[in-house]
């Protein structure tokens, strides 16, 4: 099967296709670049577009973290660090980032999110009795952590449901 090349755009046309893009859902100003870089027909057109996006104020990476950040950080469902990570990965400037995840998570108590978190994956079983079981308990603290929960917060947590989790200190150290 033969596949052909993404049609290239001059300058007018590639400002509609940002704007079409930034239509459909949030990108931050990296990932945009990366993107019409793939279908700009000149290169230096993509920062002629860009810039015109940000003059036009839809283009605005400090906002797209704040955003974010106040979303994942109302959801529960993750920790900060994955956050911020997930804001690096979206190519947001390192300092907006950690400035947007600062202020999102400023008022939340990671011990209850770690909590929440327990009881949502444990929904149906009794988290004292599967944390009990070794494997269990390191899967746990696994996931805490791929969910961008710190591990002091994490280990103290589990600490509550079994008491096989301050064998867990040791990988905190390590970290």
């Amino acid at each position: 099967m033969r596949t052909s090349k993404p049609k290239k755009f001059e300058l007018d046309a590639l400002s509609e296709y940002g704007l079409r893009l930034l239509a459909q859902r949030a990108l931050s100003g990296g990932e945009l670049r990366q993107k019409l870089r793939q279908r700009a027909a000149v290169e230096g057109d993509v920062e002629k577009v860009i810039a015109r996006l940000k003059e036009l104020k839809v283009l605005d990476d400090r906002q797209f973290a704040e955003h974010y950040a106040e979303i994942q950080a109302q959801s529960n469902r993750v920790g900060r660090q994955r956050v911020m990570r997930e804001l690096l990965q979206k190519r947001v400037a390192h300092s907006v980032a950690q400035r947007a995840v600062g202020e999102a998570f400023a008022g939340t108590d990671e011990s209850l999110q770690i909590e929440q978190f327990i009881h949502r994956k444990l929904r149906t079983q009794k988290a004292a009795e599967y944390l009990a079981e070794p494997k269990n308990l390191a899967s746990m603290y696994r996931r805490l952590r791929t969910a961008g929960f710190s591990a002091g917060p994490s280990i103290r947590v589990l600490k509550r449901f079994s008491v096989q989790a301050e064998e867990l200190e040791g990988l905190e150290e390590r970290e």
